[in-house]
């Protein structure tokens, strides 16, 4: 399909999508006093964070499939156009500060590359041409997770390029806010938000895309929950990479390892800034100890309490008799 015949599919398919139609409620907006009309778009917003709901089976079984699929080695893709690319783009960028996610392991395809990351290049989102080229460029393997998005679910650059990943064998996940479109046809999990009709017609920056950045947060913060870069509800990854995150990374280490700041800090800056290291350090741990037990548990702090507190077991069976040695930090908590 060339760039004519792609636009003139989407151009067909507007006409049968509730994200193009006027909404007749608000078609008097622009004439209601601002309190009025921001009354209306803030509920807007409430509506396009509920209608989510309807999705979590769909979106719990695809986060499932990228943990499974990435492993050691495997990337997080986003693909997207216009506005659908950038709020992808929002949230594949919080991926290294948050969870210190390699950058090496996200990438982003996005109609008109990276200059569209802060520039509307619009038309770019018809060019399929260019979405192969950047999907072959990707260089894709079946470790590798493509997250596509487009509200419409019709733009031909975002269904093209997800098309293409899954030739590759990817796990293809296809956003869009529109049923029975192309890219949920072309997705392995589809994901449909039924948004309806905006607010201002054809105006996707706002419910849609509001939904869009909320079903991102829930599939990237669930695949870092099941790769154990999420304990007890904090941020363990996190690099402490300024003075607020250096606090932030103080407190976790005190609050997991209960004990007091002076001794989360000190354990902190022998761990070089790693929080489940220094956790482990304060709460007694070897050095070489703590970096074994977290290579052989991946890294899960849930699971290397697991595994020392097996060992103490196994310990205490063998010698019942003998005293535990001190806890100089905390108790090992799982």
């Amino acid at each position: 399909m060339n760039r004519l015949q792609s636009s003139a599919v989407k151009d067909a398919w507007i006409n049968f999508m509730a994200t193009e139609e006027v909404d007749p409620r608000f078609a008097d907006l622009d004439a209601w006093s601002l309190l009025t009309a921001m009354e209306a778009m803030w509920e807007g917003q409430l509506a396009a964070v509920a209608a989510i709901g309807h999705a979590l089976p769909a979106l719990t079984a695809a986060t499932e499939a990228a943990k499974a699929a990435l492993g050691d080695r495997g990337r997080i893709v986003y693909v997207g156009a216009g506005t659908s690319g950038r709020v992808a783009v929002q949230d594949g960028a919080e991926l290294m500060p948050t969870f210190a996610w390699p950058k090496e392991r996200v990438r982003f395809i996005v109609a008109g590359g990276d200059s569209a990351f802060v520039t509307s290049i619009e038309g770019a989102e018809d060019d399929v041409d260019d979405a192969v080229t950047q999907v072959n460029a990707a260089r894709l393997t079946p470790h590798d997770v493509v997250i596509a998005v487009a509200a419409s679910g019709t733009t031909p650059f975002t269904v093209a390029a997800l098309q293409h990943a899954g030739s590759f064998g990817a796990v293809t996940i296809g956003v869009a806010n529109n049923p029975g479109t192309a890219l949920l046809a072309s997705a392995k999990f589809p994901i449909l938000i039924e948004t309806g009709r905006e607010l201002i017609a054809g105006s996707t920056r706002m419910k849609a895309g509001t939904a869009q950045k909320v079903v991102l947060n829930l599939i990237s913060s669930g695949i870092m929950l099941r790769l154990g870069r999420v304990y007890r509800g904090m941020m363990v990854n996190m690099p402490p990479t300024n003075a607020k995150l250096k606090r932030r990374a103080e407190a976790m280490v005190a609050q997991i390892a209960h004990c007091d700041p002076s001794h989360a800090a000190r354990s902190l800056e022998q761990a070089e800034g790693d929080i489940k290291t220094a956790a482990l350090l304060a709460l007694g741990v070897d050095r070489v100890d703590a970096e074994t037990v977290l290579k052989n548990c991946d890294g899960n702090l849930r699971r290397v309490f697991a595994e020392l507190a097996k060992n103490r077991d196994s310990h205490r069976d063998r010698h019942p008799k003998g005293a535990a040695a001190p806890n100089r930090g905390g108790a090992v908590e799982s």
